[in-house]
């Protein structure tokens, strides 16, 4: 059924953007039906990922595409990297594509410099996976439009695979979007983008597994997704000295705003390629102040709450607040 549904959307999109945006069923469709197809299958298979279709804002774009986000990189079009259906309306194609967001990227470097940016960083993610990248194809993809966001989608292009929409099979796009998925969860288990100097430069590890393993855990505390879910279940109070953000320093701000870290307590050597649970809120979490996070990474287990808390050399006094 997604076969047929992407069929439709690049064979009758030059048709539907001349009429108007705004209430167009045609772009409900996009935006609703296909989205709901494509996340069945993501119920059957070890992903999890935000799906998104979009027809434009505001107007018809000259790109229409499907794309699968990694909330620990990214849930939107314009920056990280994602996997992406990209449509050629003009010859009727469907990219499927490991790609990256445009627009930070241009607002960082300009429209030219930018693009020889996302060519860089689309030759390093394709080398960064290579046993993935070989099941694809590397050559440069034809999108039938010169407007810059379809230009940088275009330098933006790691890998992927071109289809006729009038030959496109369900057995086919099922097949080669999971494996382009798994190419996704590998490229975020190895760093996505960042290069591994930088990444060692941070996790001073002593091996290119472990400082792996340990920028994924940073980019799982680093999330606002799981951030959110976590302070939604466990109070926000440092778990090892007790800190009150409300209490000690009279913080009123929203709770996920609070001056604390979410620690990813499953130890880094837990964290497996291939592993489909990255991680369980709230079990796999604790929250913790700045400088007892800072200091839980310097034990050798950083599971390890107990220890932490046979190093606490002191204890908060609140003056009669409590």
């Amino acid at each position: 059924m997604i076969a047929e549904y992407l069929s439709r959307l690049a064979t009758e999109y030059t048709y539907e953007r001349v009429k108007p945006f705004s209430g167009s069923s045609f772009g409900d469709f996009v935006r609703h039906d296909l989205v709901v197809e494509a996340r069945k299958h993501l119920l059957f298979w070890p992903f999890d990922l935000k799906v998104k279709a979009s027809v434009g804002q505001g107007g018809w774009a000259s790109v229409p595409w499907l794309a699968f986000f990694d909330p620990l990189v990214t849930e939107t079009a314009t920056k990280g990297f994602y996997v992406v259906f990209l449509i050629n309306p003009l010859d009727e194609t469907i990219m499927l594509s490991m790609n990256q967001g445009t627009t930070e990227v241009y607002q960082d470097f300009g429209q030219t410099r930018g693009r020889e940016v996302l060519r860089r960083k689309a030759r390093d993610m394709a080398d960064r996976v290579p046993e993935f990248a070989n099941l694809f194809s590397e050559e440069p993809i034809q999108l039938g439009s010169e407007a810059d966001l379809p230009a940088g989608y275009e330098a933006g292009h790691s890998f992927g695979k071109t289809y006729s929409a009038k030959s496109l099979t369900n057995e086919q796009i099922i097949r080669d979007l999971y494996q382009m998925l798994l190419a996704y969860e590998a490229l975020v288990n190895r760093g996505g983008t960042t290069p591994i100097e930088v990444m060692q430069e941070e996790a001073k590890g002593a091996s290119i597994d472990e400082t792996r393993r340990y920028i994924l855990s940073r980019r799982i505390e680093r999330s606002q997704s799981v951030r959110k879910s976590v302070l939604k279940c466990k109070p926000p109070i440092c778990e090892c000295c007790g800190l009150d953000p409300e209490l000690d320093f009279g913080f009123d701000g929203r709770v996920h705003e609070t001056p604390l870290d979410i620690h990813h307590s499953e130890p880094l050597r837990g964290l497996s390629e291939g592993e489909t649970r990255r991680y369980r809120i709230p079990d796999d979490f604790m929250v913790l102040c700045p400088t007892c996070h800072r200091m839980i990474h310097k034990l050798d287990d950083p599971s390890d709450l107990s220890g932490l808390r046979s190093c606490l050399q002191f204890r908060i006094e609140r003056f009669g607040k409590r």
